[in-house]
């Protein structure tokens, strides 16, 4: 068995920084016997943003290792692999062959094992929902030892748990997903500019309906009648008939290899009030762009075209704060919580913002509404500023997204999260001792060792 390391563990944020042991996981053997002494969670490639993956003193299973693909059905495109590959992986064998994943966040740099612990999201969840959606079933490393086959039939309550579950009621093993057929790596692209939270609202409720992806990048530190203004970037898949002649010479085509990075952690003064309203603008720049068709790598993963772009908020580090508040009182709570952090004197900076369809699971983050992740550079007085922004968010009916939240107490947690007795009765019936546990899980009150 491979030996643990102690290592400095953060997130995607470098906030918090803890030390922990780490454990490479190559194989099933690896992974049974390092659940045996307990106090481990599990890890994929570091990408949630705060504590979800860090074990403060504990234990970690680094999971990459285990990411081979084990079949492919060619007609019904189910795919099943081991959880420790990653949406990149994926693309990089079956783009070629038509085929792209269903459900695309952020960044191509996640596990399977890690989209279904966040249950993450992307561009199309008005129409696609969350990673659930195309998962059809998973195999799981339980505290016992045993491996369960979990699904919408066979033990579905270990099924829908570990959707938003953080990881933390196992090892997962091997995922089936279903990936979904493309002619194209292409998208037809339409940009709007947007000048207050009136006009985003309205339009987002008119283009919902006719694009299958919406995403709009709002200028946070906008005030007055100029509050909520931003870019509204809407998309469709383009199929091989629109692409222009030169696209159509290589209509699969791959994303490239990036080789730019941020090499060493810029100072932390490098964000401030001033830069920030400078990058702000050549973002809207960049948004309002006239292109018509978008490559995928720009559509759905624009940051990963700069390698440790993280390093950029110096080692200080950031949060990214992700929430979303019913479609009902909207735009009023919106108006108070813009204005809030308007006024905090902490710097907002990548402001993304859009409208939710509607939610499923027990502590999975989507349900149908607003929600809007902002990094948050970390300073002394920001935890203040999230305790009141938590308010804020909980007095709107809303809660934070627990893939990326970094200082959510337990009360808020619960209150914002009702069904979390339903999820710890799961917990207790598959994880009594609390072989797995986190920060987070212990911060929130998910494992019986939180203080």
């Amino acid at each position: 068995m491979p030996t643990q390391k102690k290592q400095s563990v953060t997130g995607w944020g470098n906030y918090p920084r803890v030390e922990s042991f780490v454990l490479p996981v190559r194989d099933i053997s690896d992974a049974g016997r390092s659940v045996k002494d307990g106090n481990i969670i599990p890890r994929g490639l570091g990408r949630s943003y705060a504590d979800q993956a860090v074990n403060d003193g504990g234990r970690i299973a680094e999971c990459t290792f285990m990411n081979h693909f084990l079949n492919f059905d060619e007609q019904e495109g189910i795919l099943e692999c081991e959880a420790g590959a990653s949406l990149e992986e994926i693309i990089n064998v079956f783009v070629g062959k038509g085929w792209l994943p269903m459900i695309c966040p952020g960044t191509k740099f996640v596990t399977l094992g890690g989209a279904i612990a966040n249950d993450i999201h992307g561009k199309a969840h008005h129409t696609d929902g969350s990673f659930v959606n195309c998962v059809i079933s998973f195999t799981i490393l339980t505290a016992s030892g045993d491996i369960l086959t979990a699904s919408r039939t066979e033990n579905s309550d270990l099924f829908w748990a570990n959707f938003g579950g953080l990881g933390l009621l196992g090892i997962i093993v091997t995922a089936k997903i279903r990936l979904r057929k493309i002619e194209t790596t292409y998208f037809r692209q339409k940009s709007i500019k947007i000048n207050n939270l009136t006009e985003m609202l309205e339009a987002l409720e008119q283009y919902d309906h006719e694009f299958n992806y919406s995403v709009a990048w709002i200028d946070a530190l906008a005030k007055g009648s100029k509050l909520g203004s931003g870019v509204l970037t809407l998309g469709n898949a383009a199929k091989l008939s629109e692409l222009p002649p030169e696209l159509q010479k290589d209509p699969l085509k791959l994303h490239n290899t990036s080789k730019l990075s941020v090499p060493v952690y810029l100072p932390d003064f490098s964000l401030n009030g001033v830069t920030v309203k400078v990058l702000n603008k050549a973002i809207s720049i960049v948004q309002n762009s006239s292109k018509k068709f978008v490559h995928y790598e720009k559509f759905f993963f624009p940051l990963d075209a700069i390698n440790n772009w993280n390093r950029g908020y110096g080692k200080r580090g950031f949060i990214q704060y992700q929430f979303v508040i019913p479609v009902e009182n909207g735009k009023e709570n919106l108006i108070k919580i813009l204005t809030s952090i308007g006024e905090s004197g902490c710097i907002p900076f990548l402001n993304v913002f859009k409208k939710m369809g509607k939610g499923q699971g027990i502590l999975s983050f989507p349900f149908e509404g607003y929600t809007l992740a902002i990094d948050f550079p970390m300073t002394k007085q920001l935890p203040a500023f999230i305790r009141k922004l938590d308010q804020e968010v909980l007095k709107a009916n809303g809660r934070i997204y627990l893939g990326k939240d970094a200082m959510l107490d337990s009360e808020t947690f619960r209150l914002m999260y009702p069904q979390y007795k339903e999820w710890l009765a799961i917990k207790k019936k598959y994880d009594p001792e609390n072989i797995f546990t986190s920060n987070i899980g212990r911060r929130i009150k998910l494992t019986s060792h939180a203080v």
